[in-house]
């Protein structure tokens, strides 16, 4: 039986901002082939979490790991292990796709040719129509196809993504989930934090519930349906609240 590797893995993280707890205390592993959705609103610690793994942030307490290499000890060399897929791509406008793709690939230390760059475009489901238009006219889920294809050609084995379907139609976002689960079944870890209950539903293998900072729950997506995940993240919600509230009282 063949093990698999541990790529993203966090131990005690812990992130304040004054005196606003960002993340407390989050321990999470994502093993080769998996994709794990971080489920919560915003300010429930996703996005720090993710800013963390990148070495955006410094955690107060804790390690976060890519590959084994912990990030705050040495940023680069955990980062090209590393992809990721913000909510909104950033492309250079007066570029097409390929071009941007092309500059990419160079800037990672590539140097594919013009043919293998249009089939990493084709393959995250980008229009071959559109590989010589200007990204400018491109729509938000045609970018986040570009963002995909950029982070094939970096051949990276975990993928970090911060609300990628956000924003998107129902088709775009379909599409999209389709590419995720592509790289997930090419062994790559998948790390997405979002608030849609139905698309974690549909790309996740495991759901993590965050709430104010903590993970307090992990569910295996498989064994439940979206309406049961609603139900247990509303429970969740309504505890953290009341919780809340009762600190306030004291």
């Amino acid at each position: 039986m063949t093990s698999t590797k541990n790529m993203l893995e966090a131990r005690g993280l812990c992130k304040q901002f004054g005196p606003t707890v960002a993340l407390e205390d989050f321990s999470l592993t994502v093993p080769e082939g998996e994709v794990v959705c971080l489920l919560g609103a915003n300010g429930a610690g996703k996005t720090t979490t993710i800013n963390l793994f990148l070495g955006f942030l410094q955690p107060d307490r804790g390690e976060a790991l890519v590959g084994g290499i912990d990030v705050a000890e040495a940023p680069f060399e955990a980062r090209r292990r590393l992809a990721y897929l913000p909510e909104s791509v950033a492309l250079y406008p007066k570029l097409t796709g390929l071009e941007n793709l092309s500059f990419f690939d160079q800037l990672a230390g590539g140097s594919r040719s013009p043919q293998d760059l249009s089939k990493l475009l084709l393959d995250a489901g980008f229009p071959k129509e559109a590989h010589h238009r200007r990204a400018a006219t491109y729509s938000k889920g045609m970018r986040q196809k570009v963002g995909i294809a950029i982070a094939t050609a970096r051949q990276a084995r975990a993928l970090l993504l911060d609300e990628p379907l956000s924003g998107l139609d129902p088709s775009a976002a379909s599409t999209l989930g389709v590419q995720i689960g592509k790289l997930r079944d090419d062994g790559c870890a998948v790390m997405m934090a979002t608030h849609d209950i139905f698309r974690a539903k549909e790309v996740g293998d495991r759901i993590g519930i965050m709430m104010h900072g903590k993970l307090v729950n992990m569910l295996d997506a498989a064994s439940l349906d979206a309406r049961e995940i609603e139900q247990i993240y509303l429970e969740h919600l309504r505890e953290a609240d009341a919780s809340r509230h009762q600190e306030h009282a004291l």
